[in-house]
C-alpha cells in the first residue's frame, strides 16, 4: 500500500499491543513512522521490527506525561523525516480498582498519561503540522468512556475526557487544516487483555458482542488508518466506536 506515501506519523505507546499494530499498519501504508514509548529500548525494538520488513521507522523513548519529553520527541521526528502529518495518541497507563482503594499516585499517573499526554502531544505536534499545511490526529479512547462498569472510575473518566478533548481540539484546529478524531474500542484481544481476563470473562465478552467475536488489533489499526488518511478528509471531531455493536447490545 502507498496510501500514506510521503506522510510522517508519530504513535505513542507504540512498543506493543494496539500501538505497535497501529504503527505497523501506518508503515505498511507507506508512512515514515516514529514509535514513542516509555523506554527507549522498547521503542527501538518495535521500530526494528518494522524496518526488518521494509518499512521506515525509528523508536524514541519518552514519557508522554512530560511536556518537554514530547517536545523533544516531535523535534526528533522533524529532524529525522522533515515534518509531521499524523499523530496517534495511544499511550495509556491503567489500573482497575474500587473507588475506596484509589491512591493519589494512581490518579496522577492515569491522568498524566491518558489526558496530559494528549495535551502535550497536541502542543508539540500542531506547529509541525501547520508547517506542512495540516494533518490528522487520532486519539485512542474506549467504549469504557460511554458504558459504565465497576472498578473503572478513573479509566472511564479518562476515556470520556478523550472524547471531549477530541471534539474541542477539532473545533480549534480545524481552521489550520488539522483534523482530530478518536477511535473507541471495546474489548480487544491484545496479549495484555488475554492475560488479564480469565476464560469465563473472555467468553462472556464475546457472547455480549453482536458480531460474535472479540475485536482484534488489526480492527483498530485499520480504523486509525482510515481516519488518518485522506479518505476521511471531511471527518473531524468524531469518536468512532469500533466495538462489534457491543455498545448497542444492552443486556444481550
Amino acid at each position: 500500500m502507498t496510501e500514506l506515501s510521503n506522510k510522517i506519523a508519530l504513535v505513542t505507546g507504540a512498543s506493543r499491543g494496539l500501538g505497535r499494530a497501529i504503527a505497523t499498519t501506518l508503515a505498511e501504508a507507506g508512512a515514515s513512522v516514529v514509535l514513542v514509548d516509555l523506554k527507549d529500548a522498547w521503542a527501538q525494538t518495535a521500530a526494528e521490527g518494522i524496518t526488518a520488513t521494509g518499512g521506515t521507522a525509528i523508536g524514541i523513548g519518552a514519557d508522554v506525561s512530560d511536556r518537554a519529553a514530547m517536545q523533544r520527541a516531535v523535534a526528533r521526528c522533524v529532524e529525522a523525516f522533515g515534518g509531521l502529518d499524523i499523530l496517534v495518541n495511544n499511550a495509556m497507563w491503567n489500573r482497575y480498582e474500587p473507588i475506596e482503594q484509589i491512591e493519589p499516585d494512581v490518579l496522577s499517573r492515569m491522568v498524566g498519561v491518558g489526558m496530559a499526554g494528549i495535551v502535550w502531544g497536541l502542543q508539540a505536534a500542531v506547529p509541525a503540522m501547520r508547517a506542512r499545511g495540516g494533518g490528522s490526529v487520532v486519539n485512542i479512547g474506549s467504549m469504557a468512556g460511554r458504558i459504565a462498569s465497576a472498578n473503572t472510575l478513573l479509566y472511564s473518566g479518562v476515556k470520556a475526557a478523550v472524547d471531549g478533548m477530541t471534539r474541542a481540539a477539532s473545533v480549534e484546529l480545524g481552521p489550520h487544516g488539522i483534523r482530530v478524531n478518536a477511535v473507541a474500542p471495546s474489548t480487544i484481544a491484545t496479549d495484555a487483555v488475554r492475560a488479564m481476563l480469565d476464560a469465563e470473562t473472555f467468553a462472556a465478552r464475546k457472547a455480549s458482542t453482536p458480531l460474535g467475536r472479540i475485536g482484534t488489533e488489526e480492527d483498530i489499526a485499520q480504523a486509525v488508518l482510515w481516519l488518518a488518511s485522506e479518505r476521511a478528509g471531511f471527518v473531524t471531531g468524531q469518536s468512532l466506536a469500533v466495538d462489534g455493536g457491543m455498545g448497542h447490545a444492552f443486556n444481550r
